[in-house]
């Protein structure tokens, strides 16, 4: 049965128009093949993905077992590259990451700009390990590394009308070719309520696996919130806006019935094209079992912010 797009998906992507992960892994194990990634064909924004990060590791996540990083830097979510799981890692090598500013804006002291130089000074760099979990059902296991957000806000100086944060990520359709179809209402736009901002586990990503992030995976500086969907982790920030009013984020203005603000993972709460109750570790093969998913994605700390909210209602 067609979906109807004027009531359950505006955006008019169909979940058969999103590569599975069963076919991505066939696909890449004829490219491994083809001998098509050779190492000696690096473009210069490959080359700056490669560089390394000084950084501190932590206790997060330590004893989880870690998605590779292949895995995680060929099937990606972001939509200004593509809609299929594989167009990002293939249409982002002419992306620029650098030189880099962000503008902070809005309920501030004052506004300014911090370059990603600037703000990778703020605070130190940590490893951190975080289990994320995807919307379609497919969940990683990434080590990220970056600053908590906490000490851009700090820096920030917001005033007392600050309630949330919203996140504009770059959009430049000369070199984002999905960003010339109106798959969303570009820029992307993603938003946190200020507690949410300030929690320990929020993090500001500027790298994985000890490297700086490639341009698949958001380059130069991406927002991590792991007890929330990926698709609240905005990509290549641009602007930081502090605000009195909930922002209207890009996936709710895209389809609010199916795609709420605070995006919490919550196996309770279905997505109505997917099951949340269960999900599958990309890299565990085609033939492994689901994971059953939990409340916040395990991490139960953060349960504090929602006292008394319905979290069905407040999805």
């Amino acid at each position: 049965m067609l979906l109807d797009n004027n009531r359950r998906n505006p955006s008019g992507i169909l979940p058969s128009e999103i590569t599975s992960q069963d076919l991505f892994e066939q696909r890449r194990t004829v490219l491994k093949a083809a001998g098509v990634a050779a190492a000696s064909l690096l473009l210069p924004a490959q080359a700056h993905a490669a560089q390394t990060l000084d950084f501190q590791k932590t206790a997060y996540g330590k004893d989880e077992k870690l998605t590779s990083y292949e895995d995680v830097t060929s099937y990606n979510n972001y939509y200004e590259f593509g809609t299929g799981k594989e167009d990002p890692a293939r249409e982002a090598v002419l992306f620029k990451p650098t030189p880099w500013t962000i503008k902070i804006e809005g309920a501030v002291k004052q506004n300014k700009t911090i370059s990603i130089e600037q703000l990778m000074k703020l605070a130190p760099l940590e490893e951190r390990i975080y289990r994320m979990r995807c919307v379609e059902g497919w969940s990683m296991v990434i080590p990220w590394v970056g600053l908590p957000l906490k000490a851009l806000v700090d820096w920030a100086q917001p005033t007392g009308n600050a309630k949330y944060i919203e996140f504009v990520s770059y959009n430049d359709p000369r070199h984002m070719p999905g960003a010339r179809i109106p798959v969303l209402d570009w820029p992307y736009l993603e938003g946190l309520r200020m507690d949410e901002a300030m929690q320990p586990l929020t993090l500001l990503a500027v790298g994985l696996y000890g490297k700086v992030l490639p341009n698949q995976n958001g380059a130069p500086v991406r927002l991590v919130v792991p007890w929330k969907y990926g698709f609240k982790g905005a990509k290549a920030i641009s602007t930081i806006r502090f605000v009195e009013q909930m922002p209207r984020t890009s996936w709710m203005k895209a389809s609010a019935r199916e795609y709420g603000f605070y995006a919490n993972v919550n196996p309770a709460v279905d997505h109505p094209r997917w099951t949340q109750s269960s999900e599958k570790r990309i890299g565990a093969g085609v033939f492994a079992g689901r994971i059953k998913t939990k409340m916040f994605n395990g991490y139960d700390e953060v349960g504090q912010l929602y006292a008394g909210m319905d979290l069905q209602k407040n999805f």
